[in-house]
Parts: structure tokens; C-alpha cells; sequence
């Protein structure tokens, strides 16, 4: 009759040695699975990172009119700021040049 239950069920050291197998291929898996993850991610996160960055240097270099306006929507700002200096600031300046020390 016992060679009968051998066959027919698992004695708990079978069980423990069956628990341990899962676990350890488990845990294997789960280590190349994070690793494929960390990877896509790691490069998903390089050309997000890229686009950004050259959406920011292209916005940046059309406003200081490096690069010319695109579809006719002109977003330079150095003309109007170097009116705005003239016109608002210089005054100003000298006006205030009988305090410099020196002149």
C-alpha cells in the first residue's frame, strides 16, 4: 500500500524540493524581465529626453533670431527688447549719469 501512496502523492520533502525549483525559476524569470524593462524604459526615457531638448534649443534659437521664423510665425524678441531699451531705459541712464562717480 505505501508504494502505492509514493505514487500516487508527493511526501513534503518532494513538496519543499518542488516549492524551491518554482521559486528559484520564478525569481529568474522576474530578474530578466526587469532588466528588459529597465532597458525599453532607459531608452524610451534617452529619446523623450532628446526630442525635448531639441524642441527647447530650436524654440530658443528662434527667439534670439538665429534660425528663421517658421510658417511665418516670428517669435524673435531681441528687436523689441532692444527697442524697449532704448526707448525706456536709456533715458533713465542718463539721466542718472550726474550720479556716476567719475563722468
Amino acid at each position: 500500500m505505501t508504494d502505492e501512496l509514493k505514487k500516487l502523492f508527493y511526501t513534503k520533502s518532494e513538496v519543499n524540493m518542488l516549492i524551491q525549483a518554482a521559486v528559484a525559476e520564478a525569481k529568474e524569470l522576474d530578474r530578466i524581465s526587469m532588466a528588459k524593462h529597465n532597458r525599453s524604459a532607459t531608452i524610451i526615457s534617452m529619446t523623450l529626453g532628446l526630442i525635448c531638448l531639441a524642441l527647447f534649443v530650436d524654440g530658443l534659437l528662434r527667439i534670439l533670431g538665429i534660425i528663421p521664423p517658421f510658417m511665418d510665425l516670428d517669435v524673435n524678441v531681441i528687436d523689441d527688447v532692444i527697442e524697449k531699451v532704448e526707448s525706456d531705459i536709456m533715458p533713465l541712464i542718463d539721466k542718472a549719469k550726474i550720479y556716476i562717480p567719475g563722468r
